[in-house]
């Protein structure tokens, strides 16, 4: 998919993915099309009665952390990044920008320039009344100039003396404030019926907005359609990835101002779809709302529940052929089964990975400038990777960079999650012939090839790679004679080679559970299987609207991490099956009645009754480390409340000890609301930990209580020494235990073979 490469798209890269993350904001804020893509679905222009909505965005959410844009001499520009849907047009558009000016710069000299697309849009003169202030203006931007993809560039030209100046001074600054915002007034465009844009306008890859996508049936659906639903919502969760997705479900009526997705057979459909023709075949069709011609229906239409299901597998193995308003699905046939630990969007285990595999956009491995934009990747790696013995992860890092021009400092530094691991110098250029040598082929620049060894216990299960280029640039701006001698500023190219790779195979799996943290920014135990073939999903008989929604967000959350639909679940609203079904269980809705009083829940929470289990020792922090006795259950508390709430709760399946069981719990309608919200802000989810997580008003809180458990595969002697690694002194005792056994050995030994040659001895006399 081709994106746009600046510090924001790397940033959101990092803030997913983090996983993030990431990026969570965890990934880039691109687009899936070129920057002058036509707005492929327009029908006709749009006239004066089309709705209107305004859209603000805010610099706080897509500008660099903390949120402001800090511009200097050396590094004049920042930039950020918005999409426009191809079923909306922008008529006005309105920059407000908040900036403080520094107060040594010279008035009307110094400026602020502001671009959209490279086509210079406003000018800021700096006043001498707002030195040093907090100044505010605003800007309006001509519609004609944007486009799908937007570029708002802003440029610093600073000036702090009328000659002789360095451009490196200190005094050269400008703060953008993270109060700008640029609010747009974007009108509707009537669309035509035409699947060949498909998923558009569901989703929109040009949107960096969350996806919200409203499943109607016509009353409480029954299982085949709930996993046809569930495996459609996976799929736009895979679309969708860092941008989030909800999917709000909808009985027997159509949402307001949204499109929609309609599922109807030919005996049970919604009443605004009594007139619909009957068909004979798994079919998708795009129509409009009934009375609203530019909101869309994409109607998964069938004889039956089993033809909603083909439909939706249609869809998801063969987007590529619709056309059309209408398309049916003749078969599909689902080939060879997947492997476990191979989804899309994690790093692979059973090779080396190559650079060229985890970029997620055009030119991600490139930067330019005086002092270049980092280079970042995300690596996301199944949870349960055993890496405590690890000696180290290799990175076989391959880079090029404008060479300096003389042995100055500058440097290659190398971060993981925020934490420096490595720096290489960047050397000068030596002799003429070995210029020479490197200009045909890369223009100058001089290659480097580096063995890095990154240390494994700072790996999780979404990370941030990053590699900064720090140049020690040299500007004169005066002698001590009086004569004024300047320097051009000249940029540096820095590229990371697609060769580069890392290398996480041969590795062993292995975690301890429950860990609702790999649940949340994984989709472990489940997304082992990227398609979840391993899972068996359990819901209520007659389930409510909030509880399907939450069957919904949660597959549309492990699609959007693993990259791959859900094509293989099973799903049951029979308890028993678990007991027959190698699976891991993802329950929705209620407890079984025999599990309400197993020793393994933590949490109960329902319409007759709640309680919970407390530890001795409450830990507050995903990564703090607790022993068994932290972990013991010091009390049960009853507490009945008019306050809704929602749990997860996890726990080993009482049926197979390498099997997990993690429930979703809520005992109102407002309680799957609580619950559904914190599945889908990525600050909740990083909240969701341990055993058990409770969900109320206030937030999320997270507790570790009980017994835990492991799942996976260690040899015995690696068991032992990862056992012994968390107790130093036991350690030690085995140590010198080994190494008294290991002398009595030798001694033994040495006293055979002197026995022997006693024993020669005597024969020879």
């Amino acid at each position: 998919m081709t994106r746009k490469l600046s510090w924001f798209t790397a940033l959101l890269l990092g803030t997913a993915s983090l996983a993030q993350a990431a990026p969570p904001m965890a990934a880039p804020a691109a687009s899936g099309a070129s920057e002058q893509t036509p707005l492929p679905l327009v029908a006709q222009p749009a006239d004066a009665s089309a709705p209107l909505r305004d859209s603000q965005l805010l610099f706080n959410q897509i500008a660099p952390p903390p949120g402001s844009m800090k511009l200097r001499g050396t590094e004049p520009t920042s930039q950020i990044e918005f999409g426009v849907r191809s079923d909306e047009v922008v008529t006005q558009a309105l920059l407000t920008l908040s900036y403080r000016p520094s107060p040594a710069l010279l008035p009307t000299l110094s400026q602020l320039k502001v671009y959209l697309n490279d086509e210079l849009v406003g000018l800021i003169t700096v006043a001498a009344d707002q030195l040093g202030k907090q100044n505010q203006a605003q800007l309006p931007i001509d519609p004609r100039f944007i486009s799908d993809f937007n570029r708002v560039r802003l440029e610093l030209v600073g000036h702090y003396a009328n000659v002789c100046e360095n451009p490196a001074n200190s005094t050269i600054w400008m703060d953008i404030g993270k109060e700008s915002k640029l609010d747009l007034t974007l009108q509707k465009l009537p669309l035509k019926n035409d699947l060949s844009h498909f998923p558009e306008p569901f989703f929109d890859a040009r949107d960096t907005q969350p996806l919200q996508l409203p499943m109607v049936f016509s009353s409480q659906p029954d299982l085949q359609q709930q996993r046809a639903a569930a495996l459609l919502a996976s799929w736009f969760g895979s679309k969708a990835q860092w941008r989030g997705q909800s999917f709000p479900v909808l009985y027997n009526q159509l949402p307001q101002q949204q499109h929609a997705v309609v599922f109807a057979t030919n005996d049970q459909r919604p009443d605004f779809l009594k007139d619909l023709p009957a068909v004979d075949k798994p079919t998708v069709r795009m129509v409009s709302q009934p009375d609203n011609p530019y909101q869309k229906m994409l109607l998964i239409l069938g004889r039956n529940d089993s033809d909603l299901l083909t439909a939706v597998e249609g869809i998801a193995q063969g987007e590529l052929l619709l056309r059309g308003d209408t398309s049916t699905i003749e078969s599909v046939k689902l080939q060879a089964p997947r492997q476990a630990y191979d989804a899309p969007n994690w790093v692979r285990t059973d090779r080396r990975t190559t650079f060229a595999e985890l970029t997620q956009y055009q030119n991600q491995l490139q930067g330019d400038g005086m002092q270049p934009n980092p280079i970042s990747l995300t690596l996301n790696l199944p949870p349960d990777l055993f890496l405590v013995r690890a000696r180290g992860i290799d990175m076989n890092l391959m880079y090029r960079y404008t060479s300096p021009t003389q042995q100055d400092g500058s440097r290659l530094a190398v971060h993981l999650n925020n934490q420096f691991m490595q720096d290489y110098p960047l050397t000068s250029k030596n002799t003429a012939g070995q210029q020479l040598l490197h200009l045909p082929l890369v223009q100058g620049l001089q290659d480097s090839n580096r063995q890095l060894t990154i240390p494994a216990l700072r790996l999780g299960a979404v990370n941030q790679l990053r590699f900064n280029f720090d140049y020690a640039n040299t500007f004169v701006g005066g002698t001590a004679d009086g004569r004024c001698e300047t320097v051009t500023p000249v940029d540096h190219h820095v590229v990371i080679d697609d060769n580069s790779s890392i290398d996480f195979s041969g590795y062993r799996h292995y975690i301890e559970m429950p860990s609702l943290g790999t649940f949340a920014s994984a989709g472990f135990p489940y997304s082992r299987y990227a398609d979840l073939a391993q899972t068996l999903v359990l819901m209520p008989p007659k389930p409510e609207s909030g509880e399907v929604s939450t069957l919904l967000n949660t597959l549309g959350n492990i699609g959007a991490q693993t990259g791959l639909p859900a094509l293989r679940v099973q799903m049951s609203d029979d308890w028993s099956k678990a007991k027959s079904t190698d699976a891991d269980v993802l329950l929705i809705g209620t407890l079984p009645a025999d599990l309400q009083d197993n020793p393994s829940i933590t949490v109960l929470v329902d319409r007759a009754r709640s309680w919970i289990k407390m530890p001795s020792r409450p830990v507050s922090a995903q990564n703090v480390p607790v022993t068994d006795s932290d972990r013991a259950p010091e009390s049960q508390t009853g507490i009945s409340s008019r306050g809704p709430i929602g749990t997860i709760i996890g726990f080993q399946s009482p049926f197979n000890d390498q099997r997990s069981v993690v429930a979703l719990l809520a005992d109102s309608p407002r309680g799957w609301d609580l619950l559904n919200n914190a599945l889908l802000d990525s600050g909740k989810r990083a909240a969701v930990f341990g055993s058990a997580s409770v969900v109320r008003e206030s937030g999320v809180a997270s507790v570790r209580v009980g017994d835990s458990y492991f799942v996976g595969h260690l040899p015995w002697w690696e068991r032992l020494w990862s056992a012994m690694a968390t107790h130093p002194v036991w350690l030690a005792v085995c140590a010198v235990a080994v190494v008294i056994l290991f002398a009595l050995l030798v001694w033994r030994l040495m006293r055979m073979v002197t026995r022997r040659r006693l024993g020669e001895q005597d024969d020879d006399e």
